[in-house]
């Protein structure tokens, strides 16, 4: 597998992403209310080839983390040869596929290839789950979804004991429609065969129905809590890939971090976008990352060259802009960076990884 550790010096310089997310498209099968990519919409025509994604990935340095986004990524019969092109070119250590399951005759044979063109990379499958049954299915207007979500899970299980890169996780939406239900939701999580991590991400950005941003956040802290108190139980849900303690143990410090940012409205540390993270869509503009809309220019027209793009003169000022607002988000995919690359936060993760439990018996099987 790819190490990590190369990607240490990073703490000290930080020069070149680390973690960078790519919405492949736009398009998608469900049509969640609480999305907050609803807005942009590119035709598939528009969306960058496999062959331009050849010519950026090639341009970019060794990647820690690589996750793709969209729209539903699965809709790309082409994700594969994408995924291929990033593993080729940037040796990513881990590479994660988010997915709302309602594809499972698309979804499950594109995550066998990709599993088996990406050995040396840990390739994690996030499924999402927002209630139980028909509850799921009128969260995200999606009828049918719970059930074919289920079905990819239980395809995605049966690969995770063919495969031993792959990494099992269900992500919910903390909205208003939910925030009454996340017990029986996390209890329903834990008898999920071969399910290594639950997520619970609050609903950010600019959803087409505002009314699920309508959040209660001591109901969030509760949740959280739970999740910290089973994993620090004896059965704790975690990863098997390499440091995944140490990953599990900053999941811990993240989500109090995002409780205290959305408490008290401000930025809780430093933030890493535009330096260590970056944002591509799928017709080649170039983010600081997901929530910020200024860019920072467009590989197409930089001749599909990433850094030149990146260190640019608007690049600058877009990161100049990111250290003289100290804007704040609760985006938990920033918060990895900016804790794990910054040495003020090792305490906190070190007391945090202390109190571990120990990992679930047999979580892939």
């Amino acid at each position: 597998m790819y190490s990590p550790l190369k990607h240490i010096p990073a703490i000290f310089v930080k020069r070149s992403p680390l973690q960078f997310t790519f919405f492949v498209t736009s398009r998608c099968n469900a049509r969640c209310p609480f999305c907050f990519y609803w807005q942009e919409r590119h035709s598939k025509q528009d969306e960058l080839t496999v062959e331009e994604v050849e010519k950026i990935s090639a341009s970019m340095d060794d990647l820690l983390w690589l996750l793709f986004s969209g729209g539903e990524i699965f809709v790309r019969k082409d994700l594969p040869d994408i995924v291929d092109c990033f593993y080729r070119n940037t040796h990513p250590v881990i590479i994660t596929l988010p997915t709302n399951g309602f594809a499972p005759n698309l979804i499950l044979p594109a995550t066998e290839e990709i599993l088996e063109r990406s050995p040396k990379s840990a390739v994690v499958c996030k499924v999402s789950l927002d209630g139980l049954y028909d509850e799921h299915d009128a969260i995200r207007a999606t009828p049918g979804n719970f059930e074919k979500a289920m079905e990819t899970w239980e395809g995605l299980r049966r690969l995770g004991e063919k495969y031993d890169n792959l990494q099992l996780g269900i992500n919910t939406v903390f909205c208003s429609e939910n925030q009454d239900r996340m017990d029986g939701i996390i209890d329903f999580v834990n008898t999920l065969p071969g399910c290594e991590t639950h997520t619970i991400s609050l609903v950010r950005g600019s959803p087409s129905d505002d009314s699920y941003k309508q959040v209660d956040l001591e109901k969030y802290r509760r949740a959280i809590d739970r999740l910290e108190t089973e994993m620090k139980g004896e059965e704790a849900k975690m990863y098997h890939f390499a440091l995944a303690r140490l990953k599990s143990a900053q999941d811990l410090v993240q989500r109090r971090l995002i409780y205290e940012t959305v408490r008290q409205g401000r930025r809780q540390l430093p933030c890493f976008a535009g330096r260590i993270d970056a944002v591509m869509n799928e017709v080649g503009d170039v983010f600081p990352c997901e929530i910020l809309p200024e860019k920072m220019g467009n590989v197409r027209e930089a001749g599909y060259d990433f850094k030149k793009v990146f260190n640019s003169e608007q690049a600058d000022r877009v990161r100049a802009k990111i250290h003289r607002t100290k804007c704040y988000c609760s985006h938990e995919c920033y918060f990895v960076t900016n804790i794990l690359f910054n040495p003020m936060m090792y305490p906190q993760v070190a007391k945090q990884f202390l109190q571990l439990g120990s990992r679930k018996p047999g979580a892939t099987a």
